[in-house]
């Protein structure tokens, strides 16, 4: 970021033999990082043209499906617009920040240019995921007709296109910008000019996640209040105007939008884990630093294999063959981290075997947090079983379960966490025990980030998983509208009901590296400051505590309190804004499609068409207007917070006692007088405080919509009265309720914790 050591004070200068700091054979390990994306693209190529040269169906078919694909198309255009001209003038805004201190000035160039790519990477691997999941629906809708075998490795083959290319693009983007910047020449300080790469990404993600997440759960809760609850009629029936609209915002909320959120989460890692490595540089040389690359291209390399390996039978529920595919993913990617540790982590004194431990901890954890998503999300369960139960009862106690289960939902994944977190600290302290020179603290750290980044080894076949669930359940909805026979609905059913389970789990697993990454960066933000500060003194010729520390942060002092507040307030508060968005832009949605019957009667007796467009332009509109509020808050709390608080009195922190003249003081001080923290300070209160609530918020969003969706679709297999009974009436309801959780509000958060992170990480020189 601004050329400073992340780490260097926990890292003490260490001599260095040749052996260690000879970059020659990290040069081979960023090019063969490089060539793998390359194929990975060149792969995920030739799997988009495979899927677009299969049938596509009847006419009546592609009908259907030319309206979805042009409605996600033209809304996708109008969002990145909008995305593009904000993203822009946030480059301007980070340029001159930068240019403005004589410290920061030589990396505004370099971080505005990270910045921006991150930003196009972002929006492509977005645009490609749906771009192949519009094209993918109907061919998979085709293939039904013929076997479930053929329809299950059309939908997720295509869905493979959008985990290649968002894992290629992360992998390229940052290896790329890594060797543009000169980072085989001055390994330790080029990683920290990449940041800008995780911000930009972020920000992309936010809109894109925010925006088609607004969009999706607006038409899917109009279309069902008026179609299944008003008018009696079936889910994805033709003769409800909004049918079209909610088909459209499945791609362009979990496809496009989800894609972007991954996309984000393997950049931030990246950059990340690579500053890690740059601290740890006296111990691994320039493979420490390239290390995450190369267990990305790993990554693409074992999903390759799971995808291809997925087959199921006729009478085979679809998840058992999407399961063998990621255990096929996980084994390899097991086999080949191991490979990189023994191979890329090793050195003199360095016990490769406990860093390797740190990955498989990052692996169970994955697994853990799709068991539990799982646990909660599906209807065999207790949990599900609780809310339809309730449900005979009426929406109220439907929704009161609802949320009881939701409420719930966090428990497990923050022991999960919290054992990861402390196992991999620990695993990494031992891995690096016999390292003279380093603090635990670093090892520790590294550790982690170790972790993070096995977890995050199966991320393209997971999203692969999450594209096959609008992939599929478009499909479904085109056999539906264009009046197919019977036996092959029940094959998109059963692919559907799969896609429902697998957006569920990358949810959960979304959010579970959200977390272990937000703590990373979290770490990274107190270390800049620490350098920060450091630097700072050292020019004005002022006073530095010997070992002091910037770890140390103080709930006792006011603006860390406040800071705190607001940041616990902000994910609150950005989900009630996003939340209010659907409801807004659904009651639009109603009205339409209560219009619409009203002006033409023969919609419902099937003699006439619905004006799908009408009903697709009106929600484009009102969730792209809607996005806006949401998103600008989210950048620009942080950053208002840091500049306020840094302009105030220094009276506000406890450390700003007077002192004696001579006295030797506890805290960095120049002229005698304690440095003004307050607003650094402040910010770490809003990131540690935010990233909690944020986690604990998006769980309960995520998995509390999975199970009232889950709920519902259980009743409409036939149990307690099936469709059109009082219960399924209570669990439209409550289903309608859950929809924006966790399609709109729970995803965004997922970025919302992550764009904090890297926006006051890029920042940081601003706020001391």
């Amino acid at each position: 970021m601004v050329g400073v050591s992340f780490l260097a004070m926990a890292v003490q200068q260490v001599p260095l033999t040749p052996a260690v700091v000879d970059g020659g054979d990290g040069r081979i390990y960023l090019w063969v990082a490089l060539g793998v994306g390359v194929l990975a693209l060149v792969a995920a190529l030739m799997l988009a043209r495979a899927v677009i040269a299969s049938d596509t169906g009847t006419p009546e078919m592609r009908a259907i499906s030319d309206a979805i694909r042009e409605g996600a198309e033209a809304f996708l255009r109008r969002q990145y617009k909008t995305i593009g001209a904000i993203a822009l003038v946030l480059a301007v805004v980070v340029f001159v920040g930068y240019r403005l201190s004589p410290r920061t000035s030589p990396y505004a160039l370099k971080t505005v240019v990270s910045f921006l790519v991150g930003a196009v990477c972002s929006g492509l691997a977005g645009f490609t995921g749906m771009y192949c999941s519009i094209r993918a629906n109907i061919r998979t809708a085709s293939a039904a007709r013929t076997s479930l075998n053929k329809a299950l490795q059309m939908a997720l083959r295509g869905g493979a296109v959008t985990g290649l290319v968002v894992v290629a693009l992360s992998l390229l983007g940052v290896g790329v910008l890594f060797l543009f910047f000169g980072g085989l020449e001055h390994p330790q300080a080029v990683p920290y000019q990449l940041v800008g790469f995780g911000f930009g990404a972020s920000l992309v993600a936010l809109f894109a996640q925010l925006g088609g997440g607004i969009y999706t759960k607006a038409a899917d809760v109009g279309a069902d209040l008026v179609g299944k609850v008003e008018a009696g009629i079936p889910e994805d029936d033709p003769r409800n105007p909004a049918v079209i609209a909610d088909l459209v915002g499945d791609n362009v909320g979990d496809c496009a939008g989800r894609g972007a959120d991954l996309f984000e989460s393997t950049a931030a890692e990246n950059v990340g884990a690579m500053i890690l490595g740059a601290a740890l540089y006296p111990v691994f040389g320039v493979k420490g630093i390239l290390f995450p690359l190369i267990v990305h291209a790993i990554n693409l390399i074992a999903s390759i294999v799971g995808v291809f390996v997925v087959k199921t039978r006729e009478d085979e529920d679809p998840m058992h063959a999407l399961n063998k595919g990621f255990y096929v993913t996980s084994a390899l990617a097991l086999a080949g981290f191991a490979g990189a540790v023994y191979t890329m982590l090793n050195g003199p004194q360095v016990q490769p075997l406990w860093l390797l431990g740190c990955g498989v901890i990052g692996l169970v954890t994955a697994f853990l947090f799709v068991w539990i998503t799982e646990y909660y999300t599906e209807a065999i369960y207790r949990p599900v079983k609780s809310i339809v139960e309730a449900s005979v009862t009426g929406p109220a106690t439907n929704i009161i379960s609802g949320l009881a289960v939701g409420m719930e939902t966090p428990a497990m994944p923050v022991v999960v966490i919290s054992a990861a977190l402390l196992l991999s600290y620990y695993f990494g302290v031992q891995g690096l025990a016999g390292v003279a020179g380093i603090s635990d603290y670093a090892k520790g750290i590294y550790g982690t980030a170790i972790a993070t980044m096995g977890m995050l080894s199966c991320a393209a076949y997971i999203l692969a998983m999450d594209t096959f669930g609008p992939i599929t359940d478009n499909a479904g909805g085109i056999i539906e509208m264009s009046h197919q026979p019977h036996e092959i609905r029940e094959r998109t059913d059963k692919l559907d009901s799969a896609g429902n389970t697998t957006k569920a789990l990358t949810k959960g697993y979304a959010i579970g590296s959200a977390s272990l990454a937000a703590f990373l960066l979290f770490s990274a933000y107190l270390e800049e400051i620490k350098t920060i500060v450091t630097d700072k003194v050292a020019l004005a010729g002022g006073y530095m505590p010997v070992g002091w520390s910037f770890t140390n942060i103080n709930l006792a002092q006011v603006p860390v309190f406040v800071g705190a507040l607001l940041g616990a307030m902000l994910t609150y508060l950005f989900s009630s804004l996003a939340i209010k968005a659907v409801g807004r832009t659904a009651q639009m949605v109603v009205k339409d499609v209560r219009d619409q019957f009203k002006e033409n009667p023969g919609i419902m007796l099937g003699t006439s068409k619905p004006n799908y467009a009408r009903c697709v332009n009106i929600v484009t509109g009102a969730a792209l207007k809607e996005m806006v509020v949401p998103g600008l808050l989210a950048v620009g709390l942080p950053v208002a917070v840091g500049l306020i608080f840094r302009h105030l009195s220094s009276s506000y922190q406890a450390s700003s006692a007077l002192y004696a003249p001579g006295a030797i003081l506890p805290v960095p001080a120049i002229g005698g007088v304690p440095v003004n923290l307050a607003g650094a300070e402040a910010v770490a209160g809003l990131l540690m405080v935010g990233t909690i609530s944020g986690v604990l918020l998006a769980m309960l969003m995520n998995n509390g919509g999975g199970a009232w969706d889950n709920a519902k679709k259980f009743i409409e297999t036939g149990q307690y009265g099936g469709k059109k009974s009082e219960a399924h009436k209570a669990a439209v309801v409550g289903d309608t309720v859950g929809d924006p959780f966790k399609d709109t509000a729970g995803p965004s958060l997922h970025v919302l914790i992550k764009l904090l992170a890297t926006i006051t990480l890029v920042l940081a020189p601003l706020f001391v």
